[in-house]
């Protein structure tokens, strides 16, 4: 080997130092999040506790702001399926079988969603729903899932 070729590899290396410099920031980074884990903590304790007494009068007023959103009921009375033809020929006192039975419960949903069964009752001429069966959220879940 002549000099030309070991002079190559004898070249100073001047990041050394740095490299060194920011493995030493890393470290004192990561002690210094070790040594402050109560910020972590602090973050995730964003929700209010429902244990103290101040914290259920703001709930209950954060949750006044839904109270006027409007929802959809209808309560379905049963279902059919007819011909465009039979469709077209219905007029005014036209009967239209539904596959539902007499006296069986009627289903309510609101949005779209079922939440109870009850029973067609009529109040000062007009007709309304005696709730008999309401579905718990845990049943509105699974159904969800099929």
């Amino acid at each position: 080997m002549d000099k030309e070729e070991t002079d190559e590899f004898d070249v100073p290396d001047t990041n050394a130092g740095s490299a060194d410099d920011d493995w030493a920031a890393a470290m004192a980074e990561q002690a210094q999040a070790d040594a402050t884990p109560a910020a972590g903590a602090q973050a995730a304790n964003i929700f209010p506790s429902f244990d103290e007494p101040g914290n259920k009068a703001s709930l209950m007023n954060e949750l006044d702001m839904i109270l006027d959103i409007p929802v959809q009921i209808a309560v379905e009375l049963g279902r059919t399926k007819i011909t465009i033809k039979n469709l077209l020929q219905l007029a005014h006192g036209s009967v239209v079988e539904l596959d539902a039975m007499a006296g069986e419960p009627m289903s309510v949903f609101v949005n779209g969603t079922l939440i109870a069964q009850g029973e067609v009752v009529v109040v000062n001429d007009k007709f309304g729903i005696r709730l008999t069966d309401i579905v718990t959220p845990s049943e509105r879940a699974r159904h969800i899932g099929r």
